[in-house]
């Protein structure tokens, strides 16, 4: 579906339109961004390296600031896309030092008439965003959604070890990570086989021993007197976590309620499961989720258990034991 193609600035069609997206902007929609980098097509989130954290919220500057983007992978080089139609405008200057990578552009959505060409649904008005270290095919302009829009700067030539990235910030400075989640349809879960839970960790490979304990499925708690009756899936600190079936959302899941830097998580019932993932922060805590989507990020294990095999703990809710589902997931 596309938008008619016509010119308006004052008739009464295009101001109610506008003010019914003022109402309810595409931000506040669950509506989902094109692939911005060639070689990411789910808009995958940068985890943490030596430099720092890229999802949104991350500390910066030891912990006097907070990351106000999300940085988005994507190798030095590659071919920049435009996540959504808008106007440019630029050139965007992070650094201000004129460094290698130091430029950007920013794209807003029609925000005070029609566009005069057909364009996607997704291209309405209500969206601004700041991409750095791109360097834009041009700065100004219009650009439609998954138009090419330049190219991405040598991060490796100013940060040697990082991994290299998109800062894509919002012009509002809100998080825009559920606009960068695409889209997955539901897949067949008749086999049980649950997706992959954790970026980095493909086959679901489950926590061994270390010196606060172990991570499998009856491990023993509290000094023997108690078992574990969960799964500990290996995840880095800060890594992107997905969904490991469909559902529906339900949260947030305290486990240790005593508010430490880990202790949230989110609940997923659907499709004959009901699981809850813990030490995870979710983009959000209610909705529809399908398989594969991101679910939220890694929250940092290392600062409450330092030296621990940093994971993500899985419980089935009526506390059976979820390792077959994990197991089956291997080589999805």
């Amino acid at each position: 579906r596309t938008r008619l193609n016509f010119s308006c600035f004052s008739s009464f069609p295009c101001e109610v339109f506008i003010k019914q997206l003022d109402a309810h902007p595409p931000q506040h929609q669950h509506q989902h961004w094109a692939q911005i980098c060639s070689g990411n097509p789910t808009n995958q989130i940068r985890g943490c390296d030596r430099y720092g954290c890229g999802n949104f919220g991350a500390d910066r500057h030891s912990g006097k600031e907070k990351h106000a983007g999300v940085d988005v992978i994507c190798s030095d080089g590659a071919t920049v896309y435009a996540p959504f139609s808008g106007q440019l405008s630029g050139p965007i200057r992070f650094f201000h030092n004129g460094n290698a990578i130091d430029d950007g552009v920013q794209i807003r959505g029609s925000g005070n008439r029609c566009f005069l060409t057909p364009l996607p649904l997704l291209s309405l008005p209500g969206y601004c965003v700041k991409l750095v270290c791109v360097h834009p095919i041009r700065y100004h302009g219009q650009i439609r959604r998954g138009q090419k829009l330049g190219k991405m700067l040598p991060m490796q030539k100013v940060y040697p070890g990082i991994i290299s990235h998109i800062h894509v910030e919002n012009c509002d400075h809100s998080d825009p990570t559920h606009l960068l989640t695409p889209d997955v349809p539901p897949l067949p879960q008749q086999d049980g086989r649950w997706a992959a839970v954790c970026a980095g960790n493909p086959t679901n490979e489950i926590r061994g021993c270390d010196k606060y304990g172990c991570g499998y499925y009856g491990a023993p708690r509290r000094s023997g007197k108690g078992k574990h009756r969960a799964v500990d899936v290996i995840c880095a600190d800060g890594a992107t976590v997905y969904a490991p079936f469909s559902g529906q959302l339900s949260g947030p899941v305290k486990f240790f309620h005593n508010g430490n830097a880990i202790d949230d998580g989110v609940q997923i019932r659907g499709s004959g499961f009901c699981v809850k993932l813990l030490c995870i922060h979710p983009v959000r805590y209610n909705g529809a989720i399908s398989k594969g989507q991101v679910l939220g990020r890694m929250l940092p294990m290392q600062r409450v258990f330092p030296g621990i095999t940093s994971h993500i703990h899985i419980e089935n809710c009526d506390h059976s034991d979820p390792t077959s589902n994990l197991e089956r997931g291997k080589g999805q």
